[in-house]
């Protein structure tokens, strides 16, 4: 992919154009400054960018993890309820 796509038809008379009115604008001692923090910003977002790409690359590598399937819990009787139960029996069989 080409960075300067956005100005693939200026030539070399145009950048040199837009070199001098840049030094106009801002003079030859702020320019290498400027210059300078232009080129940090472009570093900076070419860092990001290929963070979010690895990002996105190593999501999509990543096998989706399935929960684990946990065996329902098994109802002790009380004891109590046992009890009821024989009560009744008894109380049927009577």
């Amino acid at each position: 992919m080409n960075p300067f796509a956005f100005i693939q038809n200026i030539n070399g008379p145009e950048i040199l154009l837009i070199f001098l009115i840049v030094l106009l604008l801002f003079g030859a001692k702020r320019l290498p400054e400027l210059f300078k923090s232009f080129g940090k910003s472009i570093r900076e977002f070419k860092k990001a960018t290929s963070e979010i790409e690895e990002d996105i690359r190593t999501a999509m590598d990543e096998e989706p993890s399935k929960p684990e399937v946990k065996a329902a819990p098994r109802q002790v009787e009380s004891a109590s309820a046992g009890e009821e139960a024989d009560k009744t029996e008894k109380v049927e069989k009577a």
